[in-house]
C-alpha cells in the first residue's frame, strides 16, 4: 500500500489530500454542527496545516539567496544578466497587462456585484478585523519612489532575517556579479553557493513528501470552519475570478506564450508544473510554492538553473497576474454593488493601478485583497465603503486566493521558459519528455 502511494506523482498525492481534506472538513461542519465543527477544525487541523506552510516558508529565504547567486554565477558573463533582466521584466509586464484587462472584461460580463449592495453593507461586523489588516498593509499606498528606495537593503543581514524578498534578490544579484568579476579567486565562494542551493533543493524535496498531509489539514480547516457557505456567498465573484484565471492560463500562457512563441505543447507544460499547481492551490502563497516551482521548471521543463534561479524568485515577487485579475474584478464588484457607473477613463485608471499595485503585492495569502483599497479609491469609493467591501470578501478570500496563486505560479514558469528559450538555455527534449518529479 505504501509503495503504491509513493509511486504516485506528487501532484496526484496532493490532490488526493485536497479532496480528502474537503470531505473531512464538510463532515465536521455539517456532521457535528457549524460551531463544534469549526472548533475541532481549528484545534486539530489548522495547526498541522500552518506547520506545513511554515516548513515551506522556512526555505524561501535560503532558497532565493543560494539559487539566485548560483544562477547569476552560472551565466558566466555579467552582461547576460542585463539582457535576462530586461526580457524577464518585459514579459512579466506583458502578461500582467493582459491579465488585468481580462479581469475587467470578465467582471463586466458577469456583473458579480449587481444586487449585492445590501449584502455588502451587512459586512459591518467584520470591519474592525479588516481595518487592522489594512493598517498592517499600509505599503499598498506606496508610490514608485518608495518602492525604488525600498528594494535596496541598507542591511543585507536584516533583509535576510526579515524575509525582505526584494532586498534579498537585489543583494544576491550583486553577490553573484561580484563573484563573476573577481574570477578564479572567488571560485570557493561560487562552489559554496552552488552546493548550498543543491542542499536546499534536497531539503525541499523531503518536505514536499509531507505536502499531501499538509494540504489535507489546510482544506479540512478551511471547509470545517466555513462549510459550503464559502462557495454560495461568493457565487458570481468566485466564478468570475476562476474563469478569468483559467482563461489567462489557457489563452495567454498556453496559447500565446507556449504554443505561439515557444511552439511547444501546452499539455506538457501543465503536466510539468502540476506539482507546483497543487502546492500553490493549497498554500495560496507564491513564496511558499517557490521551491517546488524551481524544481518543476528545472527537472520537468528543461529550464537551465541559471534562468530558473534568477527569473522565478523575481516572478514570485513582482509577477502577480492572478492578483491583477482579482483587483480588476473587485473594483467592478464594488462599483456594481455601490451603483457607480464606470467611465472609460476609470477603466483605464483601474487597469493601470491594478497593474502597478499587483507588482508590489507580497507573495503571501490574502495580500491581493489587502491592496484592493488603493484600486477602489480611483473609482470614487470612499474609505468607509472600501473597508465594507473588503470586509465582505475577507472571510471567503482564501478560496479566491488559491486560484490567484495558481495563476501567478503558472505565469512565473511560462515566462521562465520563454526567457530560457531566448537565452538558449531551454532543453526542449526535457520539456517534451514525461516529467520525472
Amino acid at each position: 500500500m505504501l509503495k503504491s502511494w509513493r509511486a504516485l506523482t506528487l501532484w496526484k498525492r496532493v490532490f488526493i489530500g485536497l479532496a480528502l481534506g474537503v470531505l473531512v472538513g464538510l463532515g465536521l461542519h455539517y456532521g457535528l454542527g457549524a460551531e463544534k465543527g469549526a472548533d475541532i477544525a481549528e484545534a486539530w487541523f489548522q495547526p498541522f496545516g500552518q506547520a506545513f506552510v511554515n516548513l515551506i516558508k522556512m526555505l524561501v529565504v535560503p532558497l532565493i539567496a543560494t539559487t539566485l547567486v548560483s544562477g547569476v554565477v552560472a551565466m558566466g558573463d555579467p552582461k547576460r544578466l542585463g539582457s535576462l533582466g530586461i526580457r524577464t521584466i518585459g514579459m512579466y509586464l506583458m502578461t500582467t497587462f493582459f491579465a488585468v484587462w481580462l479581469g475587467l472584461l470578465v467582471g463586466t460580463i458577469f456583473q458579480p456585484g449587481a444586487g449585492m449592495g445590501e449584502v455588502v453593507m451587512g459586512a459591518q461586523a467584520s470591519v474592525d478585523t479588516v481595518t487592522d489588516k489594512l493598517s498592517a498593509a499600509g505599503s499598498a499606498k506606496k508610490g514608485f519612489a518608495d518602492y525604488l528606495v525600498g528594494i535596496i537593503p541598507t542591511n543585507p543581514i536584516s533583509a535576510l532575517a526579515n524575509g525582505d524578498v526584494l532586498g534579498i534578490i537585489v543583494f544576491s544579484i550583486f553577490v553573484g556579479v561580484g563573484i563573476l568579476l573577481v574570477g578564479e579567486k572567488a571560485k570557493p565562494v561560487a562552489d559554496f553557493f552552488d552546493a548550498a542551493s543543491e542542499v536546499v533543493m534536497k531539503i525541499t524535496m523531503l518536505i514536499m513528501d509531507l505536502a499531501p498531509y499538509g494540504v489535507l489539514a489546510l482544506m479540512a480547516w478551511v471547509m470545517g470552519v466555513n462549510g459550503l457557505g464559502i462557495l454560495a456567498s461568493m457565487g458570481k465573484l468566485a466564478v468570475a475570478l476562476y474563469l478569468a484565471c483559467i482563461l489567462q492560463i489557457i489563452l495567454i500562457y498556453g496559447g500565446l506564450i507556449i504554443r505561439v512563441i515557444l511552439k511547444l505543447p501546452f499539455g506538457r507544460f501543465i503536466y510539468g508544473i502540476a506539482d507546483a499547481i497543487g502546492v500553490a492551490y493549497s498554500t495560496a502563497s507564491s513564496n511558499a510554492t517557490l521551491p517546488v516551482t524551481i524544481s518543476c521548471a528545472e527537472h520537468n521543463l528543461g529550464v537551465d538553473k541559471s534562468v530558473a534561479g534568477s527569473v522565478l524568485p523575481m516572478g514570485a515577487t513582482i509577477n502577480m497576474d492572478g492578483t491583477a485579475i482579482y483587483l480588476g474584478i473587485v473594483a467592478l464588484f464594488a462599483a456594481q454593488a455601490l451603483g457607480i457607473d464606470m467611465t472609460a477613463g476609470q477603466y483605464v485608471m483601474v487597469a493601470l493601478t491594478a497593474t502597478l499595485t499587483s507588482i508590489g503585492a507580497a507573495g503571501i495569502p490574502s495580500a491581493g485583497l489587502l491592496l484592493a483599497a488603493s484600486v477602489l479609491s480611483v473609482i470614487g469609493v470612499t474609505d468607509v465603503q472600501s473597508t465594507l467591501i473588503i470586509a465582505f470578501i475577507f472571510p471567503f478570500d482564501r478560496l479566491l486566493d488559491m486560484m490567484r496563486t495558481v495563476t501567478n505560479v503558472s505565469g512565473d514558469v511560462a515566462v521562465a521558459c520563454t526567457v530560457a528559450k531566448f537565452e538558449g538555455e531551454l532543453d526542449e527534449e526535457v520539456f517534451r519528455a514525461k516529467p520525472v518529479h
